[in-house]
């Protein structure tokens, strides 16, 4: 893994910072490519802004080498830029991560065909545009992967997660049908399932609390969840990093959706 030069969108926390640490602690060069320097963006909860990019660059840095770039991955010409970014920085691209995701949540009878079309754009278009920018580099590379970041709702189906659900198994399929298409360049195509993760997502939307502080709503979120996971935690971003650089460096093993969730889901 010495040297390869990594891609991550939605790096700029959570579990994309989490999967661009992983990388740079094992000697590949990483670009961290986020909305932290293109824009801020309105959600049902914070996405990531310049602060967080910059916080990402300082820690992920004192592992090694990497870069940022801004992100929308529902844009095409963004997408091409940070592939660009990347291959003028490093000179190479051998692993795209596509992370960046987003979840609203609610009835369908309640949900708003905005909100609809933005889960998708993101989650699934996402994947979509950064593949499409990124095969031709990809291709260059004698040792290439694609690493996406699907989710145990891409599984299995919940109530009031249609947009979220239908997303990520969208990412699911899309995974499959890159891995076929891709194989004969010799390009693997993974996803990784992360299970229940203390990130801003869970924290300040799928799972609310009554309560700022930080460490009293990490407290509260692993009581939660021990309760559910048969493993007894939560799932970490370091977690999923170390199943990504699984996933980018197993040289026989392409169209798998990986669940990391404790065994939270089995099949």
């Amino acid at each position: 893994m010495d040297n390869r030069v990594v891609l991550v969108t939605g790096g700029a926390r959570g579990i994309g910072l989490g999967i661009v640490k992983a990388f740079a602690s094992i000697g590949c060069r990483v670009m961290i490519a986020d909305l932290g320097l293109e824009s801020e963006s309105e959600w049902n909860y914070g996405l990531a802004n310049k602060d967080d990019m910059d916080k990402a660059i300082d820690s992920a840095g004192a592992l090694g080498e990497v870069a940022s770039c801004g992100l929308d991955v529902t844009d095409r010409a963004s997408c091409e830029n940070a592939v660009k970014a990347t291959v003028d920085r490093f000179g190479q691209l051998d692993v795209l991560i596509n992370n960046a995701g987003v979840v609203q949540t609610g009835p369908v009878v309640d949900f708003s065909e905005e909100d609809w079309d933005s889960v998708f754009a993101v989650n699934t278009k996402g994947i979509f545009l950064m593949a499409k920018a990124a095969i031709p580099a990809l291709s260059e590379s004698d040792n290439a992967a694609i690493v996406n970041t699907a989710s145990i709702a891409g599984k299995k189906g919940h109530a009031n997660m249609s947009a979220y659900c239908g997303s990520k198994f969208a990412a699911v399929g899309i995974t499959q049908s890159l891995a076929f298409e891709l194989a004969p360049k010799a390009i693997r195509v993974n996803a990784i399932c992360p299970g229940i993760v203390g990130t801003a997502m869970w924290l300040e939307h799928l799972m609310p609390m009554n309560t700022t502080d930080a460490d009293e709503k990490n407290r509260t979120f692993e009581a939660n969840v021990s309760q559910e996971i048969p493993l007894g935690r939560p799932q970490s971003v370091e977690d999923m990093g170390q199943a990504a650089v699984y996933l980018a460096s197993a040289k026989n093993i392409t169209g798998i959706a990986l669940s990391v969730s404790g065994g939270i889901e089995m099949n």
